[in-house]
């Protein structure tokens, strides 16, 4: 770490992606400054990365600690205020960045964030402070539960109001949307999610165990290898440990193979919600094709396994890698064929084009990410704004549209499966010597370390804080589907509530990566 790593700049520490720190080092502000300087921040462009709390186990004080990303300047920006007592001014209302950030500190430790304009569970965590919970009420020994809450409504004779979930026809995760709609066209709609909420946050105290990297590894299944390696990416910040040239393309590797498997499949499954099936056929199989080239690393189609603190747990030999190159090869004309077909077809692209369309600024006041973001033209991808890794060394170039439609989301996967499909093949070519293991010492104590890694759906954000036994004191992960789903919300707006499938599945965000 550099002597820069370490120093406060504009009231906020500065570190950078995949690095740690002493806890001390991360300025104290008060309340009114920290919030102030978050709000001058993201009018800078700098974004909310997280917000998470520490509560004092001795008072009745709770730490807040803030994480943002200056993506101009390559850093990570760290600072940190005290509230005593239950309540805090919340700083919604000036920036919309945090607002589920802090709807989540008040059902993890029964604050109240005075002012939020929308406050409501968003997990439903079993947590109250002198027997009351954030939400005003007494808890009489049963917590709130999913879906058992007030929803807004618009009022009006000629208004109806459309409920969908939590239980889905096929095979999908559960979450509720509510329609407030006048005939076909969606006035507003709400997502109530938190049906999946494991506890992995608190599960993670306490560690590193046997058992915390299976839980960074099934976060969002789909993303094994994004969160394992963010995670990995922690524990070695926090230890020190290297990786070798051979791993990180190894992990690199692993990472787009995932990327690309999952934006085939949902090309495949946006063709598929508009009927369009030669497309949904095709892309489905391929799908398939490319987790078997995963599976071809680790022996896992999903990657579990692969990505462990200190490198990777398998090797690939030069057999294996001309094998996976021939597979390349044919996956990449195959996928070119079927998703041509999509931008060849009048009838698909009239369902596409300025259907579920979300503007630059809805998505920067919200700071959303991946592809979401992108596809409202926001150049917006940690593999170049805040890379670590193999990423430190090999540039991706940011694909972008501006429309901000479903036909933007679909097309902004294209792109990205071209330069996922390029990135790996010159990996394999140029396949490093060396090992693919290095040991990891114990964590230090007193630290924080922040990883931040590009998943296929967007930004990965893993923040860890030792204490003093160097164990996780806090452990913080914020999905990419926590930023975007208000995206969604925001989209589906003067649509016909028919075009909600088409826009979910052109955002395809993640049940249990939110709730955790």
């Amino acid at each position: 770490m550099s002597s820069a790593d370490s120093l406060s700049s504009n009231q906020f520490a500065i570190l950078g992606n995949g690095r740690a720190m002493d806890r001390a080092l991360v300025p104290e502000l008060p309340v009114a400054v920290f919030q102030q300087s978050i709000v001058d921040a993201v009018a800078r462009g700098q974004r909310v990365v997280a917000l998470f709390a520490l509560p004092e186990k001795s008072s009745d004080a709770t730490d807040f600690y803030v994480v943002l990303a200056d993506d101009q300047q390559s850093r990570l920006r760290l600072a940190r205020t005290r509230i005593v007592g239950e309540r805090f001014p919340s700083l919604t209302p000036r920036c919309p960045q945090v607002h589920l950030f802090e709807r989540e500190i008040g059902e993890q430790f029964g604050l109240r964030a005075e002012g939020h304009p929308w406050w409501k569970p968003v997990r439903f965590h079993d947590s109250c402070r002198a027997g009351h919970d954030a939400w005003g009420r007494e808890l009489a020994g049963k917590p709130p539960a999913p879906g058992v809450m007030d929803f807004y409504r618009v009022e009006g004779a000629e208004l109806h109001e459309v409920s969908v979930g939590p239980v889905h026809a096929g095979t999908i995760e559960p979450g509720h949307f509510r329609f407030q709609c006048h005939g076909e066209t969606v006035f507003h709609l709400e997502i109530a999610l938190g049906y999946q909420h494991r506890g992995v946050e608190r599960a993670m105290i306490g560690g590193p165990t046997a058992r915390t990297i299976h839980y960074a590894e099934t976060l969002a299944g789909d993303t094994t290898v994004g969160h394992a390696t963010a995670y990995c990416q922690v524990v070695e910040a926090l230890s020190g440990g290297r990786k070798s040239a051979r791993a990180q393309t190894l992990r690199g590797i692993a990472l787009e193979l995932e990327r690309l498997a999952n934006h085939v499949g949902d090309m495949g499954a946006m063709a598929g919600d508009i009927g369009f099936l030669p497309t949904a056929s095709f892309c489905g199989r391929l799908r398939g094709d490319f987790l078997n080239m995963t599976a071809t690393l680790c022996g896992s189609r999903f990657g579990r396994g692969l990505v462990r603190p200190g490198g990777v747990r398998f090797d690939l030999d030069q057999a294996m890698i001309d094998d996976l190159l021939r597979r390349l090869d044919t996956a990449e004309k195959e996928s070119a064929n079927a998703i041509h077909l999509l931008w060849d077809s009048p009838s698909v692209m009239a369902r596409f084009e300025d259907t579920g369309r979300l503007s630059a600024e809805a998505a920067r006041e919200l700071g959303l990410v991946g592809p979401m973001a992108r596809a409202c033209g926001l150049v917006r991808d940690a593999r170049h704004d805040q890379p670590s890794g193999i990423f430190r060394f090999v540039h991706i170039p940011i694909s972008t549209w501006e429309s901000g439609d479903v036909f933007a989301r679909a097309f902004v996967r294209w792109l990205e499966i071209q330069r996922s499909l390029d990135f790996v093949r010159e990996q394999l070519r140029a396949f490093p010597s060396g090992l693919v293991m290095s040991g990891c010492k114990s964590l230090s104590a007193k630290q924080i370390a922040v990883s931040l890694i590009e998943g296929w759906r967007g930004e990965l954000c893993h923040v860890a804080l030792t204490d003093g036994a160097g164990k996780f004191e806090r452990y913080k992960i914020v999905d990419p589907s926590f930023h975007n789903w208000m995206g969604l919300a925001l989209a589906v707006r003067k649509q016909q509530v028919s075009d909600f499938p088409l826009c979910n599945k052109s955002c395809n965000l993640s049940y249990c990566g939110h709730d955790l």
